[in-house]
């Protein structure tokens, strides 16, 4: 009988698909277009759950099965990091709430350190890119400053729509596109289109 040909699975369009769009929705928000900069932004909460967090934790697991390491650790990381933004948005976590009688900025600190170890592991997974493509390498490195952008700007106590949270919302936004970008070229091939997009080998 004739050997059925194994299809070959692809996690990573999916994984970059979520973590795109989820980013480009809050990273317009911190940039203040369409709601003010710094205002409320729980309309991302939806995303983060189920785009950004479920669907990225689920592409992770793909990549184990395909025995990709750094796929799986970066998308199962994002997902994670993703639902917990949300358990931050959501009143029943009673995260936000916890910080009502605290001293000031101690909420902004906590964030501040938060989005700071996000940036640190970031960093860890760009150093892992730099042999890998241009894009890709690219969208690390600017993700990584981004979290470092958005960190500050908690760690310095500085007001609702800063010009510091407006430069993360916009290296957010590149950041979101080269995701589109390096999953649109993961996903274009022989089979389904003639666009090639190029990404530049390392």
């Amino acid at each position: 009988p004739a050997v059925p040909v194994p299809v070959k699975i692809n996690p990573g369009p999916l994984g970059l698909s979520a973590f795109a769009l989820t980013t480009f929705v809050l990273s317009l928000f911190n940039l203040g277009a369409g709601v003010p900069s710094g205002g409320p932004v729980t309309v991302v909460t939806g995303l983060a759950l189920f785009y950004g967090g479920l669907t990225q934790i689920l592409a992770g697991m793909w990549e184990f099965k395909v025995g990709n390491n750094f796929g799986a650790t970066a998308f199962t990381s994002y997902g994670a990091f993703w639902l917990s933004y949300a358990a931050i948005l959501i009143p029943g976590f009673g995260i936000v709430p916890a910080y009502a009688n605290a001293p000031d900025h101690t909420l902004d600190n906590a964030l501040g350190i938060f989005l700071l170890g996000w940036g640190i592991f970031t960093f860890m997974l760009w150093i892992a890119t730099v042999r890998s493509t241009m894009t890709l390498s690219s969208m690390f490195f600017i993700l990584t400053i981004t979290f470092f952008v958005l960190s500050s700007a908690h760690l310095s106590h500085l007001s609702a729509g800063n010009l510091v949270t407006k430069i993360g919302g916009a290296l957010g936004l590149v950041t979101a596109f080269l995701a589109w970008y390096n999953a649109a070229a993961g996903l274009y091939d022989a089979s389904n289109t003639f666009v090639k997009l190029p990404t530049g080998s390392l």
